[in-house]
């Protein structure tokens, strides 16, 4: 039996292809492992942000890839085809991190009723979120178009519920208004949607071209375009969260804004633009935000099931907008998962698009 895999060149992403990979027949799985089908994922920008962090933040060992080449890690959904486990049968459902291939073998461990981790010792040394798997079988939250916008929207509406805490418990940090960039991007609306629930004053910083979509998500107080964002008033405080990761745009709102920037997380790398040498800016120094620092302290803090069961009313409330705000796309097959890939890694996917892929044809 052999898997299919879409890989990309490490030092070029523009560089792509499908590889067939052998798997081991299933009399000679190892002990208490799994043969998963990876029947759907989705991609989004976030996962381009997963490469280009993929050496520094060790994405790239998560699915082994040839020599020079990486398989982008993806949020989606599984079904365990073989089992050499007792307590996971033929047929379990699971959502977590995949590659971007058709196959994949877990080596199941801590196994519980609800979810179970990978315990191959290469997808070790990273954040434990991307080891475990959810057993979603009968789970409607997980089905259909909700489980859709599990894949698509879940892991970034955590990492915008993580920024969101961080600015709640430091009472934004002064500010009554929060800037942010990349507007149009799903993280940066999940959080405009928080903010916008605890009474924030939303600023959303876009393109021209998306700003009749970031308008119309109806989370954002207001809408300025990147050429004029140095032309708001500055005369009160703000917190600027940079989803865009574009230097000259973070320099330019720090020299506008000077000493009333009280605050400057950086968050992600949509427009993947290199770093220019900023030299000191005023107001808040910007810092990266790193969201298993704050899962971790607040493991600690909130105890057993704090985390979850404060993102789950979270995400409760954020769920039912998504029927308006996200059109799903759906395509199969290796070449139409590298052209998605490929309008995703160059800008070209429209906004209100989620895309939800699979390489079996």
């Amino acid at each position: 039996m052999t898997s299919s895999d879409f890989i990309v060149a490490r030092d070029d992403f523009e560089q792509c292809k499908t590889i067939a990979t052998e798997l081991p027949a299933v009399d000679a799985l190892p002990q208490d492992a799994l043969l998963v089908k990876v029947d759907r994922f989705a991609l989004t920008a976030n996962n381009i942000t997963y490469a280009v962090l993929g050496d520094e933040l060790k994405y790239w060992q998560l699915f082994p890839a040839p020599q020079g080449f990486g398989n982008i890690p993806v949020w989606g959904f599984g079904e365990a085809i073989a089992s050499t486990h007792p307590n996971v049968p033929v047929g379990e459902r699971l959502f977590g991190y995949f590659p971007m291939a058709t196959h994949l073998i877990i080596e199941a461990t801590d196994v519980s009723k609800r979810s179970l981790r990978d315990g191959a010792a290469h997808r070790q040394g990273v954040a434990p979120v991307y080891n475990a798997y959810a057993r979603v079988g009968g789970d409607p939250t997980y089905a259909g178009r909700q489980g859709d916008y599990q894949a698509l929207l879940r892991p970034l509406f955590m990492l915008s519920f993580l920024v969101d805490d961080v600015l709640a418990e430091n009472d934004d940090f002064g500010a009554r208004t929060v800037l942010l960039s990349s507007a149009s991007s799903k993280t940066a609306f999940g959080l405009a949607h928080l903010l916008h629930a605890r009474g924030r004053k939303v600023i959303g910083l876009t393109s021209a071209g998306n700003t009749g979509f970031v308008t119309s998500l109806g989370c954002y107080d207001e809408v300025v375009t990147y050429d004029r964002a140095t032309s708001m008033p500055a005369d009160a405080p703000v917190a600027f969260v940079d989803m865009a990761g574009n230097s000259a745009l973070r320099a330019g709102l720090h020299r506008h804004f000077g000493d009333q920037m009280k605050c400057s997380v950086r968050v992600g790398l949509t427009h993947r633009a290199t770093d220019a040498d900023e030299g000191e800016l005023p107001g808040a120094k910007p810092r990266w935000f790193f969201a298993p620092d704050q899962i971790r302290k607040r493991a600690k803090e909130w105890g057993p099931g704090g985390i979850e069961q404060r993102f789950g009313a979270a995400w409760s409330g954020f769920a039912p907008t998504l029927d308006k705000r996200l059109t799903v796309v759906e395509s199969r097959g290796p070449e139409a998962v590298r052209q998605v890939y490929l309008d995703t890694l160059k800008g070209r996917i429209p906004p209100e698009q989620g895309h939800m892929l699979s390489l079996l044809g």
